[in-house]
């Protein structure tokens, strides 16, 4: 038998996933442990917030929808902040006009469809964010489907 070793990004790190979408939410859980990363998977920001208060010291971040029923994944966001400042919060979200209309709120953002990298990327930021203590007043870029989230020159005017 074959044992996989777990890449170095994410040993010890639980990452707290909150999609009411439950395939969604097993992709999301497959993909952070592909990446090394453990999970708890949660239906809905109340189940979120339970599980936080049971153990707050597990998670490093919250991995939330933002469009779900009952609390939203800003609104979820926004409480963890303020109850949890030591957890890193990254909203997820389909709708991009969602996000245009009620803005960031100074979370990292990643739309869907994501790539394993895209992810990947947004969790060691956000996890540096915190370990630098800028959980609150961290200035997130978007990361957009399908750009890598690199800087690149700007590319010469065309003629």
């Amino acid at each position: 038998m074959w044992l996989r070793k777990r890449p170095a990004t994410g040993p010890d790190i639980y990452v707290l996933v909150v999609d009411d979408n439950v395939g969604v939410g097993n992709f999301a859980a497959m993909a952070l442990r592909e990446l090394g990363y453990d999970s708890v998977l949660t239906a809905n920001g109340e189940q979120a917030l339970a599980e936080l208060a049971r153990n707050c010291d597990r998670f490093r971040v919250v991995f939330s929808d933002v469009v779900m029923p009952g609390m939203t994944g800003v609104e979820l966001g926004n409480r963890v902040r303020r109850e949890y400042p030591d957890i890193a919060v990254i909203l997820v979200s389909g709708f991009s006009d969602i996000l245009a209309r009620h803005g960031d709120h100074g979370f990292e953002l990643l739309h869907k469809p994501y790539s394993i990298e895209q992810l990947s990327r947004v969790l060691r930021k956000a996890i540096a964010g915190l370990a630098a203590g800028r959980s609150a007043e961290y200035q997130p870029r978007r990361i957009e489907p399908g750009h890598s989230g690199a800087s690149r020159p700007p590319s010469p005017p065309r003629r």
